[in-house]
């Protein structure tokens, strides 16, 4: 589990440093008057991820915030009836949760730098569609664009997580469901990370859509303003 711990420390610093180099001038083609949509577009979804990113890999924010939805029995599948026989305590639970979290909170990391580069080098056709669609238009497209790869990258981290099993508590856990495929348990949870994921950067845009003047990025505020004419 030391390269878990040590990916947590590390996961501050390559959010700033993300945040610090992303946002670095990109080309754009689709334009009108004086702003290019497609830097827009890349720039709302840079500032989105971002966004997401951050809260998901916070201290306790991936499992206060989303993880609690995927629940232990939806990833164990119906063997996960079985962890009510060993989570007899509140706090025996409580720890358990956190000890998935941590997981989860790997496999954002692991995914994060694959949105960002995602975001600097693809090509947007129809970047004014994007601009005006609603409100997570531009999500659903970098999401399409990217198929499966966030699940391709995270679920051998969290298979290599769960298996490993260092924390007592996750190995009690799978050990107690004899016959488990481990395997199949770290693609199931990537699929339901991947989901929160997109879900995250999709409420991101929707909220930089409907105040970019909060952004105080003079792109996003003319393009997206009340002002703007498309």
């Amino acid at each position: 589990m030391n390269d878990l711990i040590e990916a947590r420390t590390g996961r501050r610093a390559f959010m700033v440093g993300l945040s610090a180099t992303t946002l670095l001038a990109l080309p754009g083609c689709a334009t009108m008057p004086g702003y290019s949509f497609t830097e827009a577009i890349r720039r709302l979804l840079m500032l989105s991820s971002e966004r997401a990113f951050a809260r998901l890999t916070a201290d306790g924010g991936f499992w206060d915030q989303q993880v609690a939805q995927i629940g232990l029995a939806n990833l164990l599948g119906t063997r996960g009836d079985v962890l009510s026989s060993i989570l007899s305590s509140s706090l025996f639970k409580s720890r358990l949760n956190d000890a998935f979290a941590d997981v989860a909170i790997e496999g954002s990391y692991r995914a994060a730098p694959v949105v960002a580069d995602a975001v600097r080098v693809i090509g947007i056709e129809n970047a004014v569609a994007l601009v005006r669609g609603g409100p997570s238009a531009a999500t659903g497209f970098l999401r399409n664009e990217l198929s499966g790869q966030l699940i391709e990258v995270m679920v051998p981290e969290i298979g290599s997580a769960l298996r490993a099993a260092q924390d007592p508590l996750v190995g009690q856990a799978l050990s107690a469901l004899t016959g488990v495929n481990v395997g199949q348990v770290a693609n199931n949870f990537g699929t339901r990370v991947n989901d929160v994921i997109w879900d995250e950067i999709a409420r991101e845009e929707s909220a930089i859509r409907a105040d970019p003047r909060a952004t105080r990025d003079p792109l996003l505020i003319g393009v997206f303003g009340a002002g703007a004419r498309l």
